[in-house]
């Protein structure tokens, strides 16, 4: 059976992953990436830029998978958090996007749209019927 790997090694897969993400093609991206991601786990790197590609691709269920990946390599990793809490929002997952969102906002207070994210987050859980 052949090889399906694309050509080149992990770093240059990551390096197009990377260009096709900024190009606006976030699926190619997520593939290419995904196959870093396997052969490298725990390259915290090309976790975070798998996760937003999936994210940009509207895979949210995905990327939260990712960026539950990206915060057990690196749980001070307040961008992580931040991510994690975006996805599991578009997931409807509001419950994990309010304890990631707070993480966040608890390790950078400074940075405006992370409270803003968990505000709306909060907002949201409050307005569903009990």
């Amino acid at each position: 059976m052949p090889d399906s790997s694309p050509d080149g090694d992990v770093y240059e897969w990551f390096q197009r992953g990377v260009q096709l993400l900024r190009d606006g093609n976030p699926a190619a991206a997520a593939t290419l990436l995904g196959r870093a991601a396997t052969a490298e786990p725990e390259s915290r790197s090309i976790l975070e830029a798998l996760a937003r590609a999936q994210y940009d691709a509207g895979r949210f269920q995905e990327a939260v998978i990712s960026f539950t990946a990206l915060t057990a390599v690196s749980p001070t990793d307040d961008y992580a958090h931040f991510g994690l809490g975006l996805a599991a929002s578009r997931a409807g997952e509001l419950r994990l996007a309010a304890e990631h969102l707070a993480l966040a906002v608890a390790m950078r207070p400074d940075v405006g749209h992370y409270t803003r994210a968990l505000r709306g987050v909060r907002a949201r859980q409050a307005a569903e019927p009990t």
